[in-house]
C-alpha cells in the first residue's frame, strides 16, 4: 500500500519479533508445482519467490522491480494467458525518471573544489532550480531565529547561508523546512544549509538516494533557489568567518560551477494479460483484477530481525502506520527483551536490510496469479474477457495504475469494474482489532455502483465460509484514506466501479520484518477465492455493472 508514513523510526532501539502464540513458518521454502486450483501450498510457493531476498525488495525503477515482474511474465507464459502489454508482450513500460547529480558537475569556493557527499550534499529543486555558477555567499542568520534573518529582499541572486538553531540544551537541530525555508527567500539563487554535520547517516543516505517519479512529460520550470546542505566548515568557506560570529548580510565568497541534477535511468513495468471471454458479443468487455508488484527496496544499514519485530510487537502494533513511536518504559522494555529471547531461542540473531513486502503486497500479486492459473485451467472461461494488471509504482505514488489508466491497453470504457487486491496475508485477531479467521476489510465497492457491492456480498454469502465484511476504512473522511491509497482509486477517478480487498495493517506493515514466514496462507487462499468469484460473477452478467453514483474530476485530488 501506498507510503506515506517514516518506516523505521525508533526501532532501532531495541532487539526481536512478536511472533508471540504462533511460531513462523520456516524462512526459507522450495518451490513446488502449482496446480490448477487455488491453495495455501500454492500461494506459499509462489510467495516464497516472490518475497526472497534475491528480489531486493522490487522498489520501482530500479532492476530489482524488473526482477519481480520477469517472474510474473514467466509465470502468465506458463499458465497460457494472452499478452496485452505493449507491442504483444507482457510488459507496459511506465515512463519513471531518477533525478540524480549531474556527475560531471563541479562546486567550488576561492578556487578549491568542494566534494560531494562530504563538503554538501545536494538536493533537486525540479527542473527550475537557478544556477550557482558565479553567485556570491551571503549570511542568512540563523533558521528559526526570526530576529536573525536576512530580510528576503536582500536575498535576491545570492547564495544565502543558513545556521541551524539550538535546543534547549545546546543540540544541534538539524531538521528544516526545506519548503518553507524556499519559500521565505524565494528570489535567493540557492541555499545552503549547514546542518551536514548533525544530520544522521541514515538520513544523509536516503537523501543520496533518489526516487523515482513518473515522467509526465510535463515539466515543472519554476524558478526556485538551488539548495544544499553544508557543513559547519563548508558554510565557513563560504562566509570567509565561521558563522558564529558573522552577522545577517555578511557578504561572502563568490562559488563556481553547480549542483545541477539530471534525469536518470528508473526502468520500471506494468505486467498485462488478458483470458479471453467465451462469449463473441461481450468479450470485448473486461472485468480488471490487479494488484502492485513493487515494494520500498532496502536499507543500507541492517538491522537485527527479531529485536525489530519484538519492537515493533510492543511499540508500533501497526508498523509504519504508527508514525510517533517514543522510548519504551521500563515495563516495556522487559516485554521487549523477553519477545527477543524466546525468538532467540528458536534461531539466532540475524542481520536484515531487505524489505522483502510479502504481505504487501506480494499476497495479492501471486493471489492474481492463483486467479489466473485457476481460471484458465478450471473449465469455460466466463463471458467477458478478464484483464490482469501488476501495476508498479504504487509505493512512490500510485504512478504505474496512473500510468495504465491514463495509456490503457485495451478501450478504458471496455473495463465494466476493478477489483483491487493488496495485503490480504494477514487479519488475524494478533493483526488488528477484529481480526480473525473470516475477517476482510471493504472499501470502495458501493462509491460508484450499489449493483457492485450487492454482488460482493451476493457472492460472498455463496462461499463456503463467508468472509465478515469490515467497512470501517471505507467511511467518508477516514483518517488512514485507504480509498486514495491503492491502484483502484486510478481506476475510479474515470468512473469504473471498483472493490479494494484486503485484510489490513500490521506491525510488519512497511518493515523490514514483511516476510513470507508470517503469512496466513489458508486465510489468504480463500479471499482469493472470493475475488475469483466475483470476478466470474460480474463478467457473466447479462448487463454492464450499473453506475448509478457520480463520477469523480479524473485529472482532481483523491478526498475519502
Amino acid at each position: 500500500m501506498l507510503r506515506t508514513l517514516a518506516l523505521l523510526g525508533a526501532a532501532a532501539l531495541c532487539a526481536g519479533s512478536a511472533a508471540g502464540a504462533q511460531a513462523p513458518l520456516p524462512l526459507k521454502r522450495a518451490p513446488q508445482p502449482t496446480v490448477p486450483a487455488i491453495t495455501p501450498a500454492d500461494l506459499m510457493s509462489r510467495l516464497y519467490v516472490f518475497a526472497d531476498d534475491s528480489m531486493m525488495g522490487r522498489e520501482a525503477g530500479t532492476p530489482d522491480n524488473l526482477r519481480g515482474t520477469a517472474y510474473i511474465e514467466r509465470e502468465l507464459r506458463r499458465i497460457g494467458l494472452t499478452p496485452a502489454g505493449d507491442a504483444g508482450t507482457f510488459f507496459q513500460n511506465v515512463p519513471l525518471v531518477r533525478r540524480v547529480p549531474d556527475e560531471a558537475a563541479t562546486l567550488s569556493v576561492d578556487g578549491a573544489r568542494l566534494a560531494r557527499g562530504t563538503d554538501y550534499l545536494p538536493r533537486d529543486q525540479g527542473y527550475g532550480a537557478r544556477s550557482l555558477d558565479g553567485v556570491q555567499a551571503v549570511y542568512g542568520g540563523t533558521w528559526g531565529v526570526a530576529a536573525t534573518l536576512l530580510p528576503a529582499t536582500q536575498a535576491a541572486g545570492k547564495l544565502v547561508v543558513l545556521a541551524i538553531p539550538r535546543g534547549p540544551k545546546g543540540e544541534p537541530v538539524w531538521p528544516a523546512n526545506r519548503a518553507l525555508i524556499t519559500a521565505r527567500f524565494h528570489s535567493a539563487a540557492g541555499i545552503a544549509y549547514a546542518s551536514l554535520d548533525a544530520m544522521p547517516a541514515a538520513v544523509q543516505a536516503e537523501y543520496r538516494a533518489s526516487t523515482a517519479e513518473l515522467d509526465t512529460g510535463k515539466r515543472d520550470s519554476a524558478a526556485l533557489p538551488a539548495w544544499v546542505y553544508v557543513t559547519r566548515g563548508t558554510a565557513r568557506r563560504l562566509l570567509g568567518v565561521p558563522a558564529d560570529s558573522a552577522s545577517p548580510g555578511l557578504a561572502g565568497r563568490t562559488v563556481l560551477g553547480g549542483i545541477p541534477f539530471v534525469d536518470g535511468v528508473a526502468p520500471a513495468r506494468n505486467v498485462v494479460a488478458v483470458l479471453p471471454g467465451s462469449d463473441p458479443r461481450l468479450r470485448g468487455e473486461y472485468v480488471a483484477v490487479g494488484a502492485h508488484n513493487d515494494h520500498i527496496g532496502f536499507v543500507r544499514a541492517p538491522l537485527e530481525h527479531d529485536s525489530l519485530r519484538a519492537f515493533n510487537s510492543v511499540m508500533r502494533p501497526h508498523g509504519a502506520e504508527d508514525e510517533e513511536v517514543g522510548t519504551p518504559t521500563p515495563a516495556q522494555a522487559v516485554r521487549i527483551r523477553a519477545l527477543t529471547d524466546s525468538l532467540h531461542r528458536l534461531h539466532p540473531a540475524r542481520p536484515d536490510s531487505i524489505f522483502n513486502g510479502a504481505d504487501d503486497d506480494g499476497s495479492g500479486t501471486v493471489s492474481v496469479l492463483e486467479i489466473a492459473e485457476a481460471l484458465k485451467r478450471q473449465g469455460p472461461a466466463p463471458r467477458r474477457s478478464i484483464l490482469f494488471v501488476w501495476h508498479t509504482g504504487e509505493e512512490l505514488g500510485l504512478y504505474g495504475s496512473q500510468w495504465y489508466t491514463d495509456h490503457p491497453t485495451v478501450p478504458r470504457d471496455s473495463v465494466v469494474a476493478q477489483l483491487n487486491i493488496d495485503m490480504i496475508g494477514r487479519g488475524g485477531a494478533a493483526d488488528l482489532a477484529g481480526g480473525g479467521p473470516t475477517y476482510l476489510q471493504l472499501i470502495g465497492s458501493r462509491r460508484l455502483s450499489t449493483e457492485l457491492g450487492d454482488v460482493v456480498e451476493a457472492v460472498n454469502r455463496t462461499e463456503a465460509r463467508p468472509f465478515a465484511f469490515d467497512y470501517q476504512f471505507d467511511a467518508n473522511g477516514h483518517p488512514s484514506q485507504y480509498y486514495c491509497r491503492s491502484d483502484h482509486y486510478e481506476y475510479a477517478r474515470y468512473g469504473i466501479p471498483i472493490t479494494f480487498f484486503s485484510t489490513g495493517g500490521h506491525q510488519d506493515y512497511h518493515q523490514l520484518t514483511d516476510e513470507p514466514q508470517y503469512i496466513d496462507y489458508a486465510h489468504m487462499a480463500r479471499v482469493a477465492t472470493l475475488v475469483r468469484d466475483v470476478a466470474v460473477r460480474l463478467a457473466n452478467l447479462d448487463h454492464r455493472v450499473v453506475v448509478d453514483k457520480p463520477k469523480p474530476d479524473p485529472q482532481g485530488e483523491c478526498r475519502q
